[in-house]
């Protein structure tokens, strides 16, 4: 027996479940100039503890990853909290590098109270400029000359009393010795003039050996005269030099010690001002010798004098009466992060010194905050791998990117390393941090606290009232005119809406602050002190219209039929289907013509858009879907022997998602029951195997995507759209879809399963089996169960002709 027809009557929604307007009767106000502005963060819980955990842990890799929504302003909001965690604690110290005597390549990192790096640097520079002016006084003075004087005078004695004393000895023998280009050379004489080898050889046998005897000996005593010369010349040097070392370190040894007292408490600068006063007496000469000026004085500036060695390359300096630092880097390319070493081209060749060394973000934040945005990072080369190498190895180590590249073969530094006490704090979406924890194991090792921003918060009359306070301290950190109460109420009416559900704030700050200020230009525009209601509406759709250029033009097709989509009428297997378009923020709802067309076939429902792939992953899915929910429905004890196929006219683009999918199963029943479906409704929403409709994404763009073509053409009064149930809960509608719903030209139906929309849809009951396990008769269900089933006549008639090659029995 055929179960009875029972046809269930779906309602419409009323105006208060299609927009929940704010209550703000839990506060007392007129403006927000007399709300107390809020401080803090606003409903991050979470977030607000986990960030107070991570500053404060004090153990290697808890630093911090901060992830959440877009327009959420993390970075001001964890700067605020920082800036309390900071206050009252001790700032770090200043850092300076100075010259490497021993090792000019590896110059040396001094570490110093807060405020004194300055001071150092100050302090060697007039140690130089007081030289510059001692050294050469003293060294020009009449003492330091005249002991000179007497070095050198001893030094030509000692030579001119060893030749003399040669000399006569050599005359008693009648022998001259003669200095030629070659050196020395002895000769014999005969009344005073040189006797030549021509005449010599005419001398007695006796004679010339007699004078060839004494030449041998004299030449012994003038080759140990000569050979004693560079070894008085040495003693006269290092008497000179050492006459330079005494007058040096009279010189210098008061100004050293002025120099020392200033930082007698620092052993490591005066350690370093120690071996300065070494180095400054054993090279007095750069003081004393005066250099000729090549001409070229951008040479002394850029690359530097002699005298450059003493001075401080100040890398860090704090402020005393400074809290710890909190460095925001906005372009963490290498250089900026960890810190560079600057060249100077000259001639050809590549220079650098230990003055060349700069800073990076890490050092100016060390011991206190880094705060880095994760994608600028990972987007410059090599500065993730850097930063993480900075972290395991406790220090920072500036590294010369050319080096590694190969770009320059010049000699470059290894300046000292710096310790690190560092918190690294890194801003990123969800998306990118969970693909590094899941490409990068080391991310876990050095961000080990995730701080996750909430999206929203439930919409209670107490986080109202926080979000209003919140508004009130946004006008007055942007300098705006203060929001009257109904303004208030419109902007958390549409922080519901953008958090896409009733009864959920959006904590989009940057959102708010967006329409605040474009509100107070419209009340400004008026010449108006206070922002209305008015003004917020205004700046909404005026927000709306800058975007929606191709809205307009995808509404013009379809109201000039290029884009075919009925809004009256009924068809068989065919259906308004809606989708939502967001492009550059904006996001906007239309209708698409969802066609169906069945066959006798092996049981295969064709996703055309899946075929021609133009379909995405889940789009797919739900087709694949009714293939199981018609297998589970419908001829029980028969083979599925359908051809179905579904198509979404006139989609030139990829279609994803699977909010479709109840539409599609809409206009596959209909082909198969041949029943026609409204065209004054448009359906959104998913279908498990079950036929329950499931709650999509978008839902207040898609009404009213098919609100605005209705509207343009004329509303009927039997015009609406099915929505999921479960989507009621979200639903924040435009001001003119709830006038036209209120006023009965328009509706908002609640689907809950598939029965209850084709009944909607058709007119007809869907039915449900009765007790014989058939649907009643002039139900839908029926027609499509009774359809298949002659499908599969159909097919098995066919296979038997087939197999009999003959006619098919009657």
């Amino acid at each position: 027996m055929d179960a009875g027809i029972t046809k269930t009557v779906v309602r419409p929604l009323t105006a208060k479940q299609l927009y929940r307007p704010t209550d703000l009767s839990g506060l007392t106000f007129s403006t927000t100039a007399e709300l107390q502005p809020i401080d803090g963060l606003v409903g991050q819980a979470r977030a607000v503890e986990a960030i107070r955990f991570g500053t404060r842990v004090a153990k290697t890799g808890f630093n911090l990853f901060v992830i959440g929504p877009n327009g959420a302003r993390m970075q001001d909001a964890v700067k605020t909290m920082l800036a309390a965690e900071a206050a009252g604690k001790p700032g770090p110290s200043d850092w300076v590098y100075v010259n490497n005597f021993a090792d000019p390549a590896k110059p040396i990192a001094i570490e110093l109270p807060a405020g004194r790096a300055r001071n150092f640097h100050d302090a060697m520079n007039k140690l130089i400029d007081d030289l510059k002016s001692a050294l050469p006084a003293v060294f020009q003075g009449e003492d330091y000359q005249r002991r000179q004087a007497a070095i050198d005078e001893s030094f030509q004695k000692r030579q001119g009393e060893a030749f003399s004393a040669l000399h006569d000895k050599a005359a008693e023998k009648d022998i001259a010795i003669l200095r030629t280009p070659l050196g020395f050379a002895l000769a014999p004489t005969k009344n005073g003039e040189v006797v030549s080898p021509d005449e010599f050889s005419k001398w007695p046998e006796a004679k010339r050996r007699e004078v060839q005897a004494a030449i041998k000996e004299l030449e012994k005593e003038l080759e140990h005269i000569v050979r004693q010369i560079p070894r008085w010349e040495t003693e006269r040097r290092d008497e000179a030099r050492q006459l330079g070392r005494d007058t040096a370190k009279y010189a210098v040894d008061q100004l050293i010690e002025d120099t020392k007292d200033a930082f007698k408490d620092i052993s490591r600068v005066v350690q370093h001002i120690e071996t300065i006063r070494a180095d400054l007496i054993e090279n007095f000469g750069m003081f004393v010798i005066k250099h000729e000026d090549d001409g070229n004085e951008v040479r002394d500036i850029r690359t530097g004098g002699p005298l450059d060695r003493y001075e401080v390359n100040v890398l860090v300096t704090q402020d005393i009466d400074r809290s710890v630092p909190m460095i925001e880097e906005l372009h963490p390319a290498l250089g900026n992060l960890i810190g560079r070493i600057e060249y100077v081209a000259l001639h050809g060749a590549l220079l650098t010194n230990f003055r060349l060394i700069k800073a990076g973000a890490i050092h100016r934040a060390n011991g206190g905050y880094l705060l880095l945005d994760a994608r600028s990072v990972l987007l410059e080369p090599f500065s993730w791998a850097a930063l993480k190498r900075t972290l395991r190895r406790g220090e920072i180590a500036i590294e010369d990117i050319g080096r590694f590249l190969g770009l320059t073969s010049t000699v470059s530094l290894e300046p000292d390393p710096i310790p690190l006490k560092l918190k690294v704090i890194l801003f990123g979406d969800r998306m990118l941090y969970f693909l590094l924890a899941a490409l990068d194991p080391e991310m876990a090792e050095h961000f080990k606290v995730l701080a996750d921003f909430e999206n929203d918060l439930p919409r209670t009359p107490e986080n109202e009232a926080i979000l209003a306070r919140l508004l009130a301290t946004l006008v007055q950190r942007e300098g705006l005119n203060a929001l009257d109460r109904d303004a208030v109420a419109l902007v958390l009416e549409h922080a519901a809406r953008s958090a896409e559900h009733a009864s959920k704030l959006s904590l989009a700050v940057e959102q708010l602050r967006e329409i605040l200020i474009e509100a107070d230009f419209f009340a400004r525009e008026e010449k108006r002190s206070v922002i209305s209601r008015a003004d917020v509406d205004n700046t909404l759709n005026a927000r709306i219209r800058r975007a929606a250029r191709l809205r307009d033009r995808t509404q013009e097709a379809i109201l000039d039929k290029v884009a075919l989509i009925d809004t009256a009428g009924t068809h068989v297997g065919q259906i308004n289907g809606l989708s939502v378009t967001e492009l550059g923020g904006f996001s906007f709802g239309r209708p698409t013509r969802i066609t169906c067309q069945v066959r006798p076939g092996s049981g295969k429902v064709v996703d055309i858009e899946r075929e021609v792939e133009l379909g995405g992953p889940l789009h797919s899915k739900g087709v694949l879907i009714l293939s199981g929910f018609l297998a589970g429905q419908y001829a029980l004890d028969t083979p599925m022997s359908l051809f179905a196929s579904l198509v979404f006219e006139q989609s030139y683009g990829g279609v994803e998602g699977d909010s479709a999918s109840s539409a599609e199963l809409y206009a596959l029943l209909s082909a198969l029951a041949d029943v026609p479906l409204r065209q004054d409704l448009a359906v959104t929403g998913s279908v498990n195997q079950h036929g329950e409709i499931q709650a999509i994404g978008g839902v207040n763009e898609k009404i009213e995507g098919f609100f605005d073509i209705c509207e343009k053409r004329g509303l009927t009064g039997t015009q609406g759209v099915l929505i999921p149930q479960a989507n009621v809960q979200h639903l924040m509608l435009r001001k003119d879809v709830l006038d036209a719903c209120a006023a009965g030209r328009f509706a908002v139906y609640p689907i809950a399963t598939l029965n209850e929309g084709i009944a909607l849809l058709t007119g007809l009951a869907a039915g449900v089996r009765g007790s014989d396990r058939s649907y009643p008769l002039d139900s839908v269900n029926r027609r499509v169960e009774d359809r298949l089933r002659a499908f599969a006549s159909i097919r098995r008639n066919f296979a038997n002709q087939s197999n009999s090659g003959g006619a098919p029995a009657n």
